[in-house]
């Protein structure tokens, strides 16, 4: 349950109050079996101060205002996790015939004008592919940035960070990550921790469907290439014989299952999922196996086992040429084996968007550099978001760069993404500190100066404090400390104090879902592996 004074809100007015409870914090708000193999139906009661807006999970409400008193009711069974509550001062708008958002006065123009309309375009897409919305409405509300992660499926009320609010294209996908949970993770759940690729792998392959549909292949595919490159990355980071790569990993006592989140969880999962369409020759084919299996086990929680026997009952002229054991590709060793997917997506359709970073790319990294070329090369305000997030995380994996490089970068892009969103710009950023390149540093110190939230301050600072910068985040910490959350100062001062890469165990909190800025876009856990930058994990629940 996090508490936040008024001045962590973006209003300044009135307190506000969260809770997060994937995977297994909801313990600590209120009794319960506390394992997503348990699913029930609830009520709550809550009482609140007047001008203080509740919300929850649940299918129903109703509000005595003379009392002060909220009654909730969710009519469905959902495993623990699920059930959140959110009060703060918060006004609503319909964006759709069964969508609302909630926001900050000050937030709820912007949150209006990105998604008008366009939920209910995401959730006919899912419908056309997965069978209807059992859930009634679907309901945003924008959290301030002490949210720790991006997004969470909680559902009829989908919990999202305020910060992604500038950002479109994440906004965009992690919006339709946490829909394609409607379906694969609230009505079907996995029943272990061990699993969750059950959730997050189906989800992220839903809502690739989804995004192909609405949005075509090409976009799908460049996003999904931003999503691997940032797998590969892990990778490196992990070692390819790491167990947490395995999408069956194995839960130890006393590991909290967050800490097991991770793009593989996402992405290897994904790859599997994507390997099971294909082996349908045609994608419809598959979505109407989806269906089936949504229909089987909706309300339920399943194993890994449930999902690949339906499969194979679906489909049984694959079942007779043994798909599930040819060599190379086994089911089993999909689920077991650590290391890198054991096949990818087909990613050509979206050439027309990589292909142009892939060329700039080897503009700006071919040794002697090539001035003229450079000079004339992409205008990237015209570029798609996830082109210049991929241009710009390549170029941070190659960091250092020689100095003519960054000298010449700064001159043909710096003012070009002071004016672009934050998950641009950090990236910038982070090449600006790994380069020690001093005349753009106070862009540094002014994007700290402006950001409360967890994934747009956590890497720089680690960045800031593994190279010859820690004095420069000592004087930014000091001067707007006041403006964090406890939690995220506290993370920041151990960053500081061992001037590591450390990402300490300040909760239990899961960081979607789903859902980047991948971010790590879903339940990375604040306490990943201390060599992996948030900018390697983001993702939504």
């Amino acid at each position: 349950i996090w508490w936040l004074d008024p001045e962590l809100t973006y209003g300044n007015a009135k307190p506000f109050v969260f809770t997060q409870g994937h995977s297994v914090c909801n313990r600590s708000f209120f009794p319960c079996f506390d394992t997503p193999a348990v699913k029930c139906t609830y009520s709550a009661t809550v009482k609140a101060p007047a001008g203080i807006q509740v919300l929850m999970s649940a299918t129903q409400s109703t509000y005595l205002e003379e009392e002060g008193v909220y009654q909730f009711y969710m009519e469905y069974p959902v495993p623990a996790y699920l059930v959140a509550l959110v009060a703060g001062d918060l006004i609503h708008a319909d964006i759709g015939p069964r969508s609302r958002v909630w926001a900050e006065p000050c937030l709820l123009p912007t949150a209006i004008s990105k998604l008008s309309g366009m939920v209910e375009r995401w959730l006919s897409a899912a419908e056309s592919l997965y069978g209807p919305y059992i859930w009634g409405r679907y309901d945003i509300v924008f959290l301030p940035p002490s949210f720790p992660i991006v997004a969470m499926e909680n559902p009829c009320l989908t919990f999202i960070i305020s910060s992604i609010l500038e950002s479109d294209e994440f906004l965009i996908i992690d919006v339709i990550h946490e829909v394609a949970h409607s379906w694969f993770g609230n009505a079907v759940t996995n029943a272990t921790w061990e699993e969750m690729w059950l959730s997050e792998g189906l989800a992220t392959y839903a809502q690739r469907r989804i995004t192909t549909e609405t949005y075509g292949a090409a976009f799908t595919c460049l996003e999904t290439a931003f999503r691997l490159d940032a797998l590969h990355r892990q990778m490196k980071l992990l070692g390819e014989d790491n167990p947490v790569s395995k999408l069956q990993v194995k839960l130890e006592p006393g590991v909290n299952p967050s800490n097991l989140m991770n793009l593989f969880t996402y992405e290897k999962g994904y790859c599997f999922v994507y390997y099971l369409s294909q082996l349908c020759g045609d994608p419809r084919h598959f979505d109407s196996f989806l269906r089936a299996y949504i229909e089987k086990y909706k309300f339920t929680s399943v194993v890994a086992q449930d999902l690949l026997d339906s499969f194979l009952n679906f489909f049984p002229e694959l079942k007779e040429q043994c798909v599930e054991s040819k060599a190379g590709l086994e089911f089993e060793r999909w689920l077991n084996a650590t290391g890198p997917p054991l096949a990818e997506p087909d990613l050509s359709q979206g050439s027309s968007l990589t292909r142009p970073v892939e060329n700039l790319f080897k503009i700006w990294t071919t040794e002697p550099l090539d001035s003229a070329a450079a000079a004339s090369s992409a205008d990237l305000t015209k570029w798609r978001t996830f082109q210049t997030v991929l241009f710009l995380d390549r170029l941070l994996d190659g960091s250092p760069l020689p100095h003519a490089v960054i000298k010449k970068l700064s001159e043909c892009y710096s003012s070009q993404l002071d004016s672009m969103n934050a998950e641009i710009r950090i990236r910038w950023l982070q090449i600006v500190v790994r380069n020690d390149y001093y005349p753009d540093l106070y862009k540094v110190r002014r994007f700290l100066e402006n950001q409360m939230s967890r994934m747009y301050t956590i890497p720089l600072y680690e960045d800031l404090c593994t190279g010859t910068l820690k004095s420069f985040a000592l004087e930014i910490f000091y001067q707007t400390q006041n403006q964090l959350h406890p939690n995220l100062r506290k993370t920041i001062q151990q960053i500081l104090s061992q001037g590591l890469n450390p990402l300490p165990a300040i909760d239990t909190t899961a960081v979607t879902t789903d859902t980047p800025a991948m971010v790590l876009e879903d339940k990375v856990s604040e306490a990943t592996n201390g060599a992996i930058s948030l900018r390697d994990v983001n993702v939504s629940a």
